[in-house]
């Protein structure tokens, strides 16, 4: 669910920004980076995948498991993809197909770019989207937004080394720990998310309820001999009806005011 501060950022801003700034945003340059970034991603995507298949014997899959694990990762992609492309829509006025693809498709998420492109955009005494969105001004959203997702990268790169050395060890203490550790990981970082957009608006708790609902029947009902299929589906049919019970419900005017 995208933010309520950031679809106000995307409404208020999404007009339609002067021309010099469309040109700047794609051009062929970016592309070429954008083409250079999205290889990189797919040729990590080939190693992988034959990694997988090296160590697959070794951890004791078949090939049938390991086939069913690649597509219930691919399937469970698709419904948090369909969020990402309506947001990708609605900024591509705002900061062309290639800096939308790349920060928003591939690395960041809509709360942070909004954010950091607003504030790169306020300290040059511009609006985002409006009038004083000059090319300059986006040059420096830009880089602000592509900064901040440097960051990122890099403290995934120096925290996971750390990290994993402290699961070996808590591993050796309690091997129990390493099964319980990750899923309540998991676990209390999507709660937080969800219980973060509770107090927003009505809509925002009807969502949340409907959509956990949809996710725990799919799950209940994949127990169901010939229904297994739905826990590769249950995400994407989860978003997808959370999606539209949003909807309704702020067509039923229990959207925040104004």
């Amino acid at each position: 669910m995208i933010p309520t501060t950031a679809a106000t950022t995307i409404s208020a801003t999404a007009a339609a920004p002067t021309s010099p700034v469309l040109s700047l945003a794609n051009s062929p340059v970016l592309w070429i980076c954008v083409l250079g970034v999205f290889l990189v991603i797919v040729v990590q995507s080939v190693i992988y995948m034959k990694a997988a298949r090296r160590a697959a014997p070794a951890a004791g899959l078949t090939t049938g498991e390991l086939r069913t694990s690649f597509r219930t990762g691919a399937i469970a992609a698709i419904g948090p993809s369909l969020a990402v492309v309506l947001v990708a829509i609605a900024l591509l006025a705002l900061f062309g197909a290639p800096a939308t693809m790349v920060r928003i498709g591939l690395i960041g998420s809509v709360s942070f770019e909004t954010a950091a492109a607003s504030i790169a955009a306020g300290t040059t005494g511009a609006e985002l989207g409006g009038p004083s969105y000059t090319p300059e001004v986006f040059a420096v959203v830009f880089f602000a937004m592509s900064l901040g997702g440097a960051m990122w990268m890099l403290a995934t790169l120096v925290l996971t080394p750390l990290l994993q050395r402290g699961g070996h060890r808590l591993q050796k203490v309690n091997p129990a720990l390493m099964t319980v550790v990750p899923a309540a990981a998991l676990l209390g970082a999507f709660i937080s998310l969800g219980l973060a957009e509770v107090p927003k608006s009505p809509v925002h708790l009807i969502t949340l309820l409907t959509s956990a609902a949809v996710m725990g029947l799919c799950l209940v009902l994949a127990r169901v001999p010939g229904l297994c299929w739905l826990r590769e589906w249950g995400l994407g049919i989860a978003i997808l009806i959370g999606l539209t019970t949003a909807y309704l419900a702020h067509s039923a005017g229990l959207g925040p005011a104004g």
